[in-house]
C-alpha cells in the first residue's frame, strides 16, 4: 500500500544519516542517500522497482537485475542502461513508496543530485534519463496527463540540454500543458558530472491566491524555468500540479517518441547510466 507522508519535521537522528543538504530555514521530510554494498537492491521500504510499464513507444524491458540497478556501495544508485548480444534493450525505473503533497502555506522541494555516463553523445541516441513527478491520481483511475506530471530533469540523445516539463489536462488537446508535447523549459549542461536538480512548489503567496502560487525549476540553485497558477489559469488543474499527492521516479528509457529509436552505435553500460547520490524532500 502506497503511505501518504505529511510534510512535518522527521527526527534529526534521520537527517544526520542522509548526505541530502540541509538548508536553513526548511526541514528534511524524506531522503534516500543509497546506503548500502556494491550491487544491492535499493531500499524496498523507499521504493518500489517498477517492471511492468510499456509507455511512449519506448523499447527497453525494466529489470530488477543489478545489472540495471544497484547500489555502487559509495552512496549512490546507478541507472543502467544495457544491451544484448541480441539487441534487446533492459534498464531500470524505481518509484517512491511515499508520495508527498506541497502544503498551503509552505514551500516544499524536491531535490537530487545527478550524473551521467560518459559515453559520448554519439553514443547515447535513443536514451531519456529523468526524474520527475507523477500524481497518484494515476493509480486511482485519473488517466495520464490529467493526473499531473511535473518533470524535474530530463535528457535526451546525450545532447548537453536538460528539460523541465510540465504535463496536464486532457490527451492531446492542447489545454494550459500544450498537450501532448507539455509546457516547459530548458537549460544548457557543460559536462555530465554531478549537477543538483531541484524542484520547487511555492504556496506561500497568500494574497495571490492559487493564481499567485510558483512552481520553479532549479539546477545548481539557479531558476531556469517558473510556472504559476495564473500561467495555467484553471483552478483544477493547478490543484493536480500543486495541491494533489505525488510520488518520485527515477528511470532511463530507450527509445520513445521524444528521442527516437537508438542505432546501432549506442551503447550501454555504465558509460550511458544515470547516477543518483540522494533524492530529498523539504519543507520551508
Amino acid at each position: 500500500m502506497r503511505t501518504t507522508v505529511a510534510l512535518l519535521p522527521l527526527l534529526s537522528s534521520l537527517a544526520a544519516a542522509t548526505p541530502a543538504p540541509i538548508y536553513p530555514g526548511f526541514q528534511l521530510v524524506w531522503s534516500d542517500g543509497f546506503e548500502g554494498s556494491a550491487g544491492a537492491t535499493p531500499n524496498k521500504a523507499n521504493w518500489n522497482i517498477i517492471t511492468d510499464v510499456n509507455t511512449n513507444n519506448e523499447v527497453q524491458t525494466y529489470t530488477t537485475s543489478n545489472a540495471n540497478l544497484q547500489i555502487s556501495g559509495g552512496g549512490t544508485v546507478q541507472l543502467v542502461p544495457q544491451k544484448s548480444s541480441s539487441g534487446t534493450w533492459t534498464s531500470a525505473r524505481i518509484e517512491s513508496k511515499s508520495t508527498f503533497t506541497p502544503a498551503r502555506g509552505k514551500l516544499t522541494m524536491f531535490e537530487s543530485a545527478i550524473r551521467f555516463g560518459n559515453n559520448a553523445a554519439a553514443q547515447k541516441q535513443g536514451l531519456w534519463p529523468a526524474f520527475w513527478l507523477l500524481g497518484d491520481a494515476v493509480h486511482h483511475g485519473t488517466p495520464w496527463p490529467l493526473c499531473g506530471e511535473l518533470d524535474i530533469m530530463e535528457t535526451v540523445n546525450g545532447l548537453p540540454t536538460a528539460y523541465g516539463t510540465t504535463h496536464c489536462g486532457e490527451g492531446d488537446k492542447g489545454g494550459p500543458c500544450n498537450e501532448p508535447d507539455g509546457r516547459g523549459g530548458s537549460v544548457g549542461l557543460a559536462d555530465n558530472g554531478w549537477h543538483t536538480w531541484t524542484l520547487q512548489v511555492d504556496r506561500t503567496n497568500a494574497e495571490g491566491g492559487w493564481r499567485g502560487e510558483v512552481v520553479r525549476w532549479l539546477v545548481d540553485g539557479r531558476v531556469f524555468h517558473q510556472m504559476s497558477g495564473g500561467d495555467i489559469g484553471d483552478e483544477g488543474i493547478w490543484a493536480t500540479l500543486a495541491h494533489s499527492p505525488m510520488f518520485v521516479i527515477l528511470n532511463v528509457a530507450v527509445g520513445g517518441d521524444w528521442p527516437g529509436a537508438p542505432n546501432g552505435a549506442t551503447a550501454g553500460s555504465y558509460g550511458s547510466m544515470m547516477e543518483v547520490e540522494y533524492v530529498a524532500v523539504y519543507t520551508s
